[in-house]
């Protein structure tokens, strides 16, 4: 059954054009105001605060104002109240990226959702109909693999600030489409991935913790994530998690299936996801174009509502990858268990939105079918699906959270009032960029562009740099590149890729037109101004040493140059050619003739010093035993130049680390499609917790310029219970004569486990990053909880914490060989399991049978049902699940309901709730058991009719 409440809406159609810019009197006369001062709930009480003070409560009584613009409600209060005033084919007008279209009766703008900012704001969609184009002169930074190097948080965090800075700057007004598809936390878990570039690391750990304050930085949040006390309560910008979830073969990536156990679900593949909605609680979560185990993404109630929703406690909106609703029906052809036929246009449809797919990404490879003109139609077919019949109550949550995150952003509130708008226009005046090259670049500062340096510098990783006879006779490393302040010095920069007519800066990456251009520094321009800048008289000249373009014949003048030169750097690398967006690699060698260029160029000089500027690991067996000096980043930043300088001649001692395992060889790896990580019959595993091969470096591997020392390992327990925490200190010292930065790693292993249980060998739990001065040292501390070493069993379908022996392990890298200081704990006990996570989908008890999942909207007089699911710290649910798979809450587990606005919803002595009288009142739902209380909010909007 559908209710329907065509009247109500059209009779507010007289006001429609007024609420544009003003406010409408009566337009709040069915609405019971909230009490004089309340803060609205969801704000923190600093940004609530600075909304309305008492000298402006004139200009905004609350008697004067639609809830949907009263700052005084909660953005999810406001956004119901909007969409109550709304047809439904509005409202699905509104659930697409595309644009979604304005409303001006409603003051409703045209809203782009598809944006990019994977590594700089790239892309602002201002387009009614296709892909968003892409931006001119924004700041370019290296890209997620090149972050993921840095092991540095921090950097991540300060570099997402000044991304998000300028995304205010040059986007609409300052105020529309701040929606980024953006980051990518995919595991880089093969090395032929396509877009290894755009991910992290291999390991949940360090991408959770690298990619959380990338949102925290993004959305204006503090670093633990806490909207900071200057955003008067308003997020700056929304960041987008993708793709959920096992999304890394491109071959396949549309309509394949990746298959695994739960247990590889939930403690690879998605634990990242769980780590930064819990650390960063993230505005959106992109949803993956692949099937997971025969089901596709776009359509999976299990792993949106029931593991990112009830189990890891997001609140945030779904977007589709674009066109992944499509491709249900194009690419999967899915035919759901027990469905008469293949999913038909409507059917898909309705299939993504009873799963939470909020919004359609409905360009990209789009057929003429969207949210916007199948939902009213899916409604009319009353269209049977998991969670009933399809119909308005399945739509109403879906564009409620979608205007709730636009609301967040101050779009509907005095642009005076929203700080991230007043500092943009500060900085930017209003009005005044263009995308174009007449933009002058301006938004390009020496701010971030030095910060683009920075990180550059920051992300490469010294391979190898090893004592060598050099091109004078002399004995030593090569690294850092020793430049007399004065006299003969001749450098030859070797490699198309240090000097190309224009510089790569990976995918997702904005347009640089002259002005841009003219801010972009390339390796051998870069390499070149610094060695001047020391030597005056110095000779740095730049060689191809491949064919320009093709890659595929050595220069035969090159190599011969090489020999006349004190030092020779051979600059390498790979572009989106070999790998992108739908194209995998086959094959790890360097492109072309490049391998066969280092071989040739270091007979000929042996102070030959390779740098690799690619999508990922590269087969370096042909050549690395010629050459002393190693480096590696990914795609570099539009500062990589100096960056490159930076580290050759010692201005920033290398520290970057391998955030993935650099195999020895590829065929020790299963096919790219097998998306199993423990080792099997046939296949040797994957990512360094479990690989049983050889490798040419190890996950976590890097050289610096000078040497590091750790003792005095120190844990605060030798016997740690399942539910503690065990404290461990270790002392770091840099024993060298120049200041670095260490990565500290804390490894965890189970040396005592059957092997039935298919342990890892280690796993990461956590890392710091530190700079000492020459001879300096410090204590660094670990908090190292019990409880995130459990694993999941899949047979209790909960996690559980092996009793046992666990060896902490501090280290330089994930090698046996690197472990700098070991300790062994035993851990007892087992996990006693607390509330982590409630969440709701309320409706009108005795609705259950009427193929009504969850309401937004509800008449007077109805008692509300709010259907609670309640996930224990183990990843156990209890409550209300998914339709008719629901269970009993634990004996002892007590709930209790409190309404913000009684007058408009009650709740009695017996915790009944009940709605009273037209208006919007949020429930808080408090759930306490073995002495912990978790909580959620609800809205219940209460119509006159």
């Amino acid at each position: 059954m559908t209710i329907k409440h065509v009247g109500f809406t059209r009779a507010l159609s007289a006001f429609r054009g007024a609420l544009a810019l003003t406010a409408v009197a009566a337009c709040s006369s069915d609405h019971a105001p909230p009490d004089v001062g309340e803060p609205a709930p969801g704000l923190d009480p600093a940004g609530a605060a600075s909304l309305i003070g008492p000298a402006e409560i004139w200009k905004e009584r609350v008697s004067d104002l639609p809830i949907y613009r009263n700052r005084r409600y909660s953005p999810e209060e406001r956004a119901a109240d909007l969409v109550s005033r709304m047809t439904l084919a509005e409202k699905a007008s509104q659930m697409i990226s595309s644009r979604a279209p304005a409303i001006p009766a409603l003051g409703i703008p045209a809203y782009g959702w598809w944006n990019e900012a994977a590594h700089g704001v790239a892309r602002e969609q201002v387009n009614d109909r296709g892909n968003p184009p892409n931006t001119i002169n924004t700041t370019s930074y290296p890209v997620d693999l090149s972050l993921g190097s840095t092991w540095n948080p921090e950097l991540m965090y300060r570099e997402a600030r000044m991304i998000s800075d300028e995304a205010r700057e040059v986007f609409s007004d300052n105020k529309l489409n701040l929606n980024f598809y953006a980051p990518t936390i995919n595991l880089a878990r093969d090395p032929r991935w396509g877009r290894n570039d755009e991910a992290f690391s291999e390991d949940p750990v360090l991408t959770a913790a690298i990619s959380a304050q990338f949102v925290n930085g993004m959305e204006g949040k503090d670093q633990r994530g806490r909207l900071l006390v200057d955003s008067g309560g308003y997020l700056k910008v929304n960041t987008t998690l993708k793709h959920y979830a096992a999304n890394n073969s491109e071959f396949n990536r549309r309509n394949g299936t990746s298959d695994m156990d739960e247990r590889t679900l939930r403690e690879y593949y998605t634990a990242q996801f769980r780590d930064v909605i819990r650390a960063a609680r993230p505005a959106s979560i992109m949803s993956a174009y692949n099937r997971v185990n025969g089901v596709p993404v776009a359509a999976s109630i299990q792993l949106k509502e029931v593991l990112a929703r009830s189990t890891f406690g997001f609140r945030g909106f779904f977007t589709s990858d674009c066109d992944a609703i499509r491709e249900i029906q194009s690419g999967h052809r899915w035919q759901p268990p027990g469905y008469p036929h293949p999913l038909d246009a409507y059917e898909r449809h309705a299939f993504a939105a009873v799963a939470g797919e909020d919004l359609n990404c409905n360009w990209g490879y789009h057929d003429s079918y969207s949210y916007a003109n199948t939902l009213v139609e899916a409604v009319a077919r009353e269209i049977p699906t998991p969670t009933g019949t399809f119909n308005e109550n399945d739509v109403d949550p879906l564009v409620t959270r979608l205007f709730a995150a636009r609301i967040r952003l101050g779009e509907f509130d005095d642009d005076a009032r929203v700080p991230w708008v007043t500092r943009a226009r500060a900085r930017v005046p209003q009005g005044t960029w263009t995308n174009s090259d007449d933009n002058g670049a301006i938004t390009q500062t020496p701010e971030r562009l030095a910060m683009a340096r920075e990180v550059g510098a920051e992300a490469i990783v010294l391979l190898k740099n090893s004592e060598t006879r050099r091109k004078d006779g002399s004995t030593g490393t090569l690294l850092p590149l020793r430049v007399p302040a004065s006299g003969a010095f001749r450098l030859a920069v070797i490699g198309t890729y240090a000097n190309p007519a224009e510089v790569f800066l990976g995918g997702y990456s904005s347009d640089q037109g002259p002005a841009g251009h003219a801010n972009t520094v390339s390796g051998y321009s870069g390499v070149r101004a610094a060695v001047q800048a020391i030597n005056p008289a110095a000779v740095v000249d730049f060689y191809p040493g491949v064919t320009p373009g093709t890659l595929t014949e050595v220069d035969a003048a090159s190599v011969a140059a090489a020999a006349d030169y004190d030092a020779v750097v051979v600059y390498v690398g790979t572009d989106e050619r070999h790998s992108r967006e739908d194209v995998d690699r086959r094959t790890l060698d360097l492109p072309g003739a490049q391998a066969e260029l280092i071989r040739q160029v270091a007979a000929q000089n042996p102070s030959t010093i390779v740098y690799m500027e690619t999508v990922g690991q590269m087969e370096v067996g042909g050549f690395e035993p010629d050459v002393a000096a190693l480096l590696w980043s990914s795609y570099n930043g539009q500062r990589k130049g100096e960056a490159l300088a930076d580290v050759l001649l010692g201005a920033q001692n290398p520290s970057g680390r391998l955030p993935f395992t650099w195999y020895t060889n590829l065929s020790d790896l299963p096919p790219i499609d097998d998306y199993a990580i423990r080792p099997t019959e046939g296949s040797r595993g994957r990512t360094y917790m479990y690989f049983e091969g050889p490798v040419t470096y190890p996950f976590g591997h890097g050289l610096s310029y000078t040497r590091f020392e750790y003792s005095d390992l120190q844990t605060d327990q030798q016997e740690v219970d399942a539910n503690g925490t065990l404290r461990v200190s270790v002392s770091v010292s840099n024993a060298g004569s120049v200041a670095g930065q260490e990565v500290v790693q804390l490894y965890v292993s189970t040396p005592d486990a059957p092997a039935a249980l298919e342990r890892p060998r280690k796993r990461l739990r956590a890392f710091q990053k530190i700079a000492l001065g020459p001879q300096e040292s410090r204590t660094v501390r670990f908090d190292l909880r019990i409880a995130d070493l459990a694993f999941f069993d899949e047979a209790q379908g909960r996690y559980t914490v092996d009793a046992g022996t666990y060896g902490v392990q501090i280290a330089r890298s994930a090698a046996d060989q690197d472990v700098a200081q070991q300790a062994l704990v035993t851990v007892t006990g087992a996990l006693r399991a607390v509330p982590a996570v409630v969440t709701a989908k309320p409706q009108i008890v005795g609705d259950h049978d009427l193929g009504i999942q969850q309401r937004v909207f509800f008449p007077v007089g109805a008692e509300i049902d709010p259907q609670l699911t309640v996930s224990l710290s183990d990843e156990t649910l209890h409550g209300y699940i998914t339709k008719g798979a629901s269970g009993p809450l634990p004996e002892g587990m007590r709930v209790s309901f409190e309404s913000n606005r009684p007058r408009v919803v009650s709740v009695d002595g017996d915790g009944a709730i009940r709605t009273i009288a037209p208006g919007v009142a949020t429930v808080t739902a408090s759930v306490e058991y073995r002495g912990v209380t978790a909580k959620v909010d609800f809205v219940i909007y209460v119509r006159s009719t």
